[in-house]
């Protein structure tokens, strides 16, 4: 996937939902990035490393299950500048996992937990979503692509939003990990 960089946040505080400049060019949101630019771009706070911390845990669950061909959206107020636009931190982060199953994929009971959202919450910091790609039809991939677009392209002020699209495969994972072991406790970026 050929990634792009992550916009920087616009007036509101918000990742600009297109390039006002090229408002109908494709370069628009779900932007997809590298895993790694996330955790650069985001760890700037104890409280956004430990969300970063959970989410890359997360991730390394599902690949444990064999869940790695796919990609992610991942939004919420952590992609926000939420600090200035509430005064407070985010608390987690919002994602979706498209996924293909791969074949003789066993789950037991313990790891179905994982999809419970409740418990991805409160062991990872992550509000999940799925979309199991071999179980849905063209149609209904097509119906789920445009709800969550529309669920995550604006916040509940009606402010447009964009958001962004990461690999699920887990090339960049370590790394990512490394780079947020350097920021962890520092509260900002090198």
């Amino acid at each position: 996937m050929t990634t792009v960089a992550i916009p920087a946040w616009n007036v509101l505080g918000l990742l600009p939902p297109i390039d006002p400049d090229l408002p109908t060019s494709p370069d628009r949101s779900p932007y997809p990035v590298s895993l790694k630019d996330v955790v650069m771009r985001f760890s700037t706070s104890p409280e956004r490393q430990s969300v970063l911390k959970g989410f890359l845990g997360y991730r390394a669950e599902l690949h444990r299950l064999g869940l790695a061909d796919g990609f992610q959206w991942i939004d919420g107020s952590f992609l926000e500048d939420v600090e200035t636009i509430e005064r407070r931190v985010p608390r987690d982060i919002d994602v979706v996992s498209f996924f293909h199953t791969p074949a003789n994929v066993s789950v037991s009971d313990e790891d179905a937990r994982l999809f419970d959202q409740a418990v991805a919450k409160d062991r990872f910091k992550v509000d999940a979503y799925f979309v199991e790609l071999d179980q849905v039809t063209p149609r209904e991939l097509t119906f789920w692509s445009a709800y969550w677009y529309s669920m995550w392209s604006h916040r509940r002020t009606q402010a447009w939003k964009g958001f962004l699209q990461i690999e699920l495969a887990p090339t960049e994972d370590a790394e990512a990990l490394a780079w947020l072991a350097q920021f962890e406790g520092t509260g900002e970026q090198s």
